[in-house]
């Protein structure tokens, strides 16, 4: 082994000594690959580290841990999960790194259910197991040594933008939340998209189509999967799903362990989502909340009513603030455009001088 990639192997050994993998011995082993396997390229300006944590219903999580390098006091920190069926490969991680270069310790977890955390059967979601999942890095990075306690922030990607939001209405210890590109996933699993399936009689069919995928899943022993992105991409399919192709679907974001790039949920997974509304709480978050969302995204309207919620003031396509939270839409983004690099859009700027602000 060469001195440089000891080197790197000790700082590695330093981190989980210093945030202790917090496990007991009723839990099950993860396997966590070893290969640096993201949709990003490794920074040279960090260290990163496999750290795995559970949360309160003792699901073992795994996290990519990134630390700035030469980090020599209690720093503030940063839990990061979405989009909603991607892993920590891909935007979350990136997310996270860009934070660790600019002084933060920053994990990017996978959710109960997928990519290397525990929990069956795979490729459920949970509006409470789910929001429990940001909860439960607050508490691993809050018992880290290399994290100052109360200088603890969240970022949610997507559907986990709106998961992120409901964690900062239930836990206090949350000083800065972002939700990037959200989702409201209970919105548009009750609704459909735009309120285009708004009515009883639609809910009730859902209702009804789900009953009956549990008693056939039941009966043949395993669950259906709904189908990730849709692949090949028809012709006549709508330019965000095209959107979302580009992204799963190519080298640029695809990943073996994604739902989104591979066969998605199960198709009973979101089922709770119908009667467990997510932002029911917004408007008692007494933390900063920043929202963003790119101006062409077609589900701008999801970070235009978390704003409405928490502050009472509608908006439409434009950028506001009331108080400490704040709707910045950024200038003609698609939804996609927030998940990675390619567009240039992300403003990383923006979001360490909110967190820098609000963690200190």
């Amino acid at each position: 082994m060469s001195i440089k990639n000891f080197i790197a192997v000790s700082l590695a050994a330093m981190t989980l000594l210093a945030c202790k993998s917090n496990t007991n011995e009723n839990m099950s082993t993860l396997n966590l690959t070893n290969e640096w396997d993201k949709t990003f390229p490794k920074s040279e300006l960090v260290n990163h580290s496999k750290v795995t944590f559970h949360n309160r219903y003792g699901i073992e999580l795994a996290a990519d841990m990134y630390v700035p390098k030469n980090a020599d006091v209690k720093l503030p920190a940063i839990a990061v999960s979405g989009p909603f069926g991607a892993v920590k490969e891909q935007s979350s991680g990136l997310y996270a790194q860009h934070m660790a270069e600019r002084g933060f310790v920053a994990i990017a977890f996978d959710p109960s259910f997928t990519g290397e955390s525990g929990g069956e059967p795979r490729r459920m979601a949970s509006p409470d197991i789910n929001t429990e999942d940001f909860l439960a890095a607050v508490d691993f990075l809050s018992n880290c040594e290399l994290v100052d306690p109360e200088r603890i922030g969240i970022i949610g990607i997507c559907g986990f933008g709106g998961m992120a939001v409901n964690a900062a209405a239930l836990d206090p210890r949350i000083k800065a939340t972002v939700a990037s590109t959200m989702y409201d996933m209970s919105k548009v699993n009750v609704e459909g998209y735009f309120a285009s399936e708004d009515t009883p009689v639609q809910r009730q069919e859902k209702r009804r189509a789900l009953a009956a995928q549990r008693t056939k899943d039941y009966a043949s022993g395993t669950y259906e999967r709904a189908g990730g992105v849709v692949d090949p991409l028809p012709d006549d399919a709508p330019w965000f799903v095209k959107d979302y192709h580009a992204y799963y679907k190519t080298p640029r974001g695809y990943h073996k362990r994604s739902g989104n790039s591979n066969d998605g949920w199960n198709v009973i997974g979101c089922q709770s989502f119908l009667n467990q509304p997510l932002l029911a709480w917004a408007q008692e978050i007494e933390a900063p909340v920043l929202l963003i969302h790119g101006e062409k995204a077609h589900s701008r309207y999801f970070s235009e009513y978390a704003f409405e919620r928490m502050t009472g003031r509608h908006v439409v396509g434009e950028s506001a603030k009331e108080g400490n939270k704040e709707l910045l839409i950024i200038p003609g983004a698609s939804h996609v455009d927030l998940y990675d690099d390619v567009a240039g859009v992300i403003p990383y700027d923006k979001i360490e001088s909110f967190f820098m602000e609000n963690l200190k």
